[in-house]
């Protein structure tokens, strides 16, 4: 029987920097009650918040089973029912002067193959300390124009080809730090070594847990997706095509356990 269930967050628990719908928030607030509970994806802490903590009606204790890794798990949060507060356990943070390499290097590349955009919504280049990352659209667009700003990024790049030039002509300029395709707009820069496989090993580290005690369920599973690094290291693994598939597989997942 599996002890945690993981999730990436965008395009499997809600869309892209969208808060959880209702059913979703249900079904992970039942599952709390079950399972420890891991969220990891390449946003900021004030993301997962924004997007699933303030939508849940939980207690404490289950708080204390919800594990939240930002920024691809190079940050870890748990929450503190002593003084009913988030802390961070670890955080492995870029160095200024890796900051301002990989600025030049997204701003000179994307200009290059002409995916820069001049007119975004919100910034660009976002420094999340532990992961830089770049947003073609602008790192607002969902919040600023709805619907419309998600149909843009669905649309932006469905086969990851603008992503993956962007990732390969910029990566040899950056043989200090991992570059790899993030979300459905964007190209995440972190440390060597540190991606979602990272951030599963970091988790059983803390729980002392094997990964077949892990499940972990995303919409990026294929060879080159972001959470494709959590399958390759052998956890068991379901794939959504979206996160409206993702409430029936926690439905399946309790139907077994109640």
């Amino acid at each position: 029987m599996k002890k945690v269930i993981a999730f990436d967050l965008d395009n499997t628990l809600a869309e892209s920097k969208s808060p959880i719908p209702d059913v979703m928030a249900h079904a992970l607030e039942r599952l709390l009650t079950k399972y420890d509970v891991c969220i990891i994806s390449g946003g900021k802490f004030e993301q997962f918040k924004k997007q699933v903590i303030d939508r849940l009606n939980v207690t404490g204790d289950e708080l204390n089973s919800l594990h939240i890794m930002p920024t691809c798990g190079t940050r870890y949060h748990r929450y503190d029912d002593v003084t009913n507060d988030w802390r961070m356990l670890y955080h492995n943070d870029l160095s200024e002067d890796q900051k301002k390499r990989i600025r030049a290097a997204f701003e000179k590349g994307s200009k290059q193959l002409g995916l820069w955009e001049d007119h975004p919504y919100g910034e660009i280049i976002e420094d999340r300390e532990s992961q830089m990352t770049y947003s073609a659209l602008g790192q607002d667009i969902a919040s600023m124009l709805g619907d419309e700003g998600l149909k843009r990024k669905y649309g932006w790049d469905p086969d990851m080809k603008k992503r993956v030039a962007l990732r390969d002509l910029i990566a040899p300029e950056l043989d200090d730090v991992e570059v790899r395709v993030g979300g459905i707009t964007s190209i995440d820069v972190t440390l060597p070594g540190v991606d979602k496989a990272y951030g599963m090993r970091k988790l059983m580290d803390e729980l002392h847990i094997a990964k077949e005690d892990i499940l972990f369920i995303g919409d990026m599973l294929q060879e080159g997706g972001n959470d494709y690094p959590v399958k390759a290291m052998g956890i068991d693994t379901i794939a959504v095509r979206n996160y409206q598939d993702t409430p029936y597989v926690v439905e399946g997942i309790l139907g077994v356990t109640d």
